[in-house]
């Protein structure tokens, strides 16, 4: 069977380290997505975070302000927080028929219990909802410093039976990590994943320029390596937390450590200093680059 085409851009060979990025962003950033959207190239994917305290209809004006601007959605679905199945099938059948959705993120989810009838990601993958609406590609969670709930194997054995139950489907799975500031971590884990046979497309998740001080407040609230010597690698001093912060030199890391033995690798930008900072910051990091 062959397997979808999840972008264009897997196809091609990276001109640079930012080449066929993407972004995250909330319901609420839609004005922040059209004030920085000249500075992001046609058919970018974003993705539309499931966040508590957010209704159905605020995600889906998301996404088709995403699909408006010339981009690509992908919104996420958080399983422990979808209350029922019409709830579940509702909001598929909104974003694909308002914003032509074709590709999903799927998350468990921060509730230890579900609100409704899934309790993980794999529930939502076996219902063959997905596929009845056409989606093409299905994004789930990779955690190069671990899970704060599975061991190591653990992680890896869900990891390949969620690619499988999504390829055998006829869908084209996608691997978006957790933002990380330790580069040796993150190149560590993509051979990891690649020995244990999984050639899937893998988006590696780096934080937007912001405040040191959030940056270590979502480090925190996502349970990402913080310690004194991987805050050193990534420029952050523990002893001077006044200012902000850019991922500088994590993707001059990745630039210069990414091989062929890291596989199809794109990064994925958390814009949590903003969507406009984001971005500007990755059109700053390309001209200084020659990119």
């Amino acid at each position: 069977m062959a397997k979808p085409l999840i972008h264009p851009n897997w196809d091609k060979t990276p001109e640079g380290i930012t080449d066929g990025f993407s972004l995250e962003m909330t319901a609420k950033d839609i004005d922040s997505l059209r004030e920085a959207a000249h500075l992001i190239p046609v058919d970018t994917p974003v993705a539309v975070t499931f966040l508590p305290g957010e209704d159905a209809e605020a995600r889906v004006a998301a996404t088709m302000a995403v699909r408006e601007l010339g981009f690509e959605p992908m919104p996420h679905f958080s399983a422990r927080r979808i209350t029922s199945e019409d709830d579940f099938e509702g909001y598929l059948k909104a974003v694909v028929e308002r914003a032509g959705v074709t590709r999903c993120f799927i998350v468990a989810g921060d509730p230890p219990e579900p609100q409704g009838p899934y309790f993980d990601t794999s529930a939502l993958i076996a219902t063959g909802a997905f596929e009845r609406a056409g989606i093409k590609a299905i994004g789930v969670g990779g955690h190069p410093e671990g899970h704060p709930n599975m061991t190591e194997a653990e992680c890896w054995a869900v990891l390949e039976s969620k690619v499988r139950a999504i390829e055998a489907r006829g869908m084209a799975p996608l691997v978006v990590t957790q933002f990380g500031f330790d580069p040796d971590a993150f190149l560590a884990w993509l051979r990891q994943l690649r020995a244990h046979g999984l050639d899937v497309p893998v988006r590696i998740g780096v934080p937007g320029p912001a405040s040191i001080k959030a940056l270590l407040r979502f480090a925190t609230r996502c349970g990402v390596g913080a310690s004194a010597s991987v805050l050193k690698k990534y420029g952050i001093s523990l002893t001077n937390l006044i200012g902000s912060a850019g991922p500088d030199k994590l993707v001059d890391a990745f630039a210069r450590g990414l091989g062929d033995e890291h596989g199809r690798v794109r990064l994925h930008f958390y814009p949590f200093g903003g969507m406009v900072k984001t971005v500007e910051w990755i059109a700053a990091y390309n001209r200084k680059h020659g990119l």
